[in-house]
């Protein structure tokens, strides 16, 4: 049988998406999910190693190969970085749906002084944020609150990793 860590690493290279252990586990027929497990924590701590340009990183719920950081401006000459295509506004209003979320349209509108009826609707089709629910509220107004690929985007775990007030002020100085 082949070596369990190079079916995996094959799998994380060629997918342009995070994989998820519930899907390795599904897909990966004749492997215990235990195993599975072992041998993807086993290649992240191999690919943790600094004389690796390359890492594996948990995102958005699943796992993902990813250039180091340090060696960006070099892959930047190389390959076309992903343009999110995000204007001001939009970054706007990603960012109080991101901290705040759920909220709704009028707590977004009300922060931002304008009406962002507009980048809700692109932000949607970005799919960086999705309808979230209704509240109680009179008229049930919608909430809304960031998506996986948001996370992906990102780079982010868990919408928990994104950086305190606090750790932006420090990125300042």
């Amino acid at each position: 049988m082949m070596d369990l860590r190079r079916i995996i690493e094959a799998i994380l290279f060629s997918s342009p998406r995070p994989v998820r252990v519930k899907t390795l586990c599904k897909k990966l027929e004749g492997y215990k999910d235990n195993d599975i497990k072992q041998a993807l924590k086993e290649l992240t701590e191999e690919y943790h190693s600094p004389d690796r340009s390359i890492e594996i990183v948990p995102v958005s719920g699943g796992y993902q190969m990813r250039t180091r950081i340090e060696y960006r401006e070099w892959v930047k000459k190389f390959v076309k970085e992903r343009n999110t295509g995000l204007t001001r506004p939009m970054l706007e209003a990603l960012s109080l749906i991101a901290y705040k979320q759920p909220i709704t349209k009028k707590e977004i509108d009300t922060l931002r002084g304008v009406d962002s009826a507009r980048v809700i609707k692109q932000l949607i089709e970005k799919r960086l944020i999705q309808i979230g629910g209704r509240t109680e509220d009179v008229g049930k107004p919608m909430v809304f609150t960031t998506t996986d690929t948001f996370l992906e985007v990102y780079g982010l775990k868990h919408i928990e990793d994104l950086p305190t007030l606090k750790e932006i002020k420090e990125l300042e100085k």
